[in-house]
């Protein structure tokens, strides 16, 4: 990793300070590479896995270019999911926290249109949000980018996987000519490259090599025959291991539910994530999993992109990926932060194709290795420790994080060490506490008051 130090940039004092509070003191090797182009105005296309630390990169740019005093939109940040436009939101806002009155609105689709249009009508600086919702409210005149000077694609190669590429020809049809550029992507199909060329003036290629590293990622293929075997296989894995945290990848939808049921039904505690789900229901499975009260995630790429989970044990591919650096950002979810993590892939003999397209692109010799045996099947799957609790209110209402913990272990109440991870939306909040105190602290919960006010409670099942 790189050591060059944030304060060998020429950052105003304020972002400094900022990025000390933050804990940031050196660059990540894309932000040392990429930083000194991104502050002098250039074009950029970024390469890097997710936790390489893009984020922080174009968002120093952003405010490094900021008027604060012209209060109109001069930053628009495009990404695939309403995940990761909340999660880039809130690192630019953190970013921003040492300088005075910048606003930063998120426009998403799956979220209501009228507050949005009321936040538009009071102004922004910075813009993140989906391409959809983006050019919705660019049709209506709601948005003027007239006076944008950084547009940001972000995880470019999952918008165009979604669907989004004429959204992305509109929307680049409302800005400036006369423009900062920014593309990051984790892959470079022909589609993108077509895109940089036809949107970008003379760009600088920042490239962060996916890196398999072996000492923190143990990594094991297994050949099966038939669709049951291979579910046969994948139950053997998850009974032999007993990961606490796994991400099982599927490539289609319907494929991520008939595995989900399939778990389901043998006992496993088990979730899946798809496009077809509401986004309240995607907020759930989401934190149901990142909280450690679900241990199995199940998801095709697209569904996945952007969760951040702190010590994923195991990364399953119950079919391989067409691309063999999509399988090394795949892998690359577990053994994070220096600790060890396993990354078990399955295929059939028509998939060795694959197989050595992954052996050549990662350079690393693989040979299939042999099942756990049948006697495995009588274990019984692993059981979360933690429960979650829906509460009934969230950043609408002033919940904070600290209000709910002091309504759990106030007087009778439960112990701090019993409470999981706590995280808050809009109108919604989520706690997870140990299973065997989950009755007494929805009751608890229920029976108090938070900011003065009663809120139901519910454990999701």
């Amino acid at each position: 990793m790189s050591q060059l130090p944030f304060s060998s940039l020429p950052l105003s004092p304020e972002l400094l300070q900022s990025l000390d509070a933050l804990g940031y003191t050196h660059m990540t090797p894309i932000q040392a590479q990429s930083l000194p182009f991104l502050l002098q105005g250039k074009d950029i296309i970024g390469q890097g896995k997710t936790g390489s630390g893009k984020t922080a990169a174009f968002g120093l740019s952003l405010l490094h270019n900021l008027n604060v005093k012209r209060f109109r939109i001069q930053s628009l940040v495009l990404c695939p999911t309403r995940e990761l436009a909340e999660q880039v939101a809130n690192e630019i806002r953190s970013l921003a926290k040492t300088i005075h009155n910048i606003k930063v609105l998120t426009l998403c689709g799956g979220m209501p249109m009228g507050p949005q249009i009321g936040s538009l009508a009071h102004g922004a600086h910075i813009l993140v949000g989906t391409p959809g919702r983006i050019l919705d409210h660019l049709q209506k005149g709601r948005i003027d980018l007239s006076e944008l000077n950084t547009l940001v694609l972000d995880e470019a190669d999952r918008m165009l996987e979604m669907g989004f590429q004429d959204a992305l020809d509109a929307i680049i049809d409302h800005v400036p000519s006369q423009r900062q550029t920014l593309l990051f992507s984790a892959t470079f199909p022909a589609q993108i490259q077509s895109i940089a060329q036809r949107i970008m003036q003379n760009p600088e290629w920042i490239k962060v090599e996916s890196t398999h590293d072996n000492t923190s990622i143990h990594q094991a293929f297994y050949q099966v025959g038939n669709d049951e075997d291979r579910l046969l296989a994948l139950k053997k894995l998850l009974l032999a291991h007993q990961p606490e945290s796994t991400v099982i990848f599927c490539n289609t939808k319907r494929e991520v539910q008939e595995v989900a049921d399939s778990l389901y039904h043998d006992g496993f505690s088990v979730i899946d994530l798809h496009g077809d789900l509401e986004q309240r229901e995607r907020n759930q499975s989401l934190v149901q999993f990142t909280n450690k009260s679900v241990s199995i995630l199940i998801a095709t790429d697209v569904a996945a992109r952007g969760l951040d989970v702190d010590q994923l044990d195991m990364v399953i591919n119950y079919r391989l990926s067409r691309d063999p650096e999509v399988h090394v950002h795949r892998i690359g979810r577990t053994g994070r932060a220096g600790s060890k993590g396993m990354a078990c892939s399955l295929f059939s003999a028509n998939e060795g194709i694959r197989v050595a397209q992954i052996d050549e692109y990662m350079n690393t010799p693989i040979d299939p290795v042999a099942l756990p045996a049948d006697d495995v099947l009588n274990r019984s799957p692993f059981e979360p420790e933690m429960v979650t609790i829906e509460i009934s209110g969230g950043k609408k209402q002033k919940v904070r994080a600290g209000d709910i913990l002091g309504a759990l272990t106030g007087q009778q109440g439960i112990e701090g060490k019993q409470v999981g991870k706590i995280n808050l939306f809009d109108m919604r909040a989520y706690v997870a506490v140990h299973k065997n105190v989950g009755k007494k602290a929805v009751k608890k919960l229920e029976n108090g008051k938070i900011k003065g006010r009663s809120f139901r409670a519910r454990i999701i099942k």
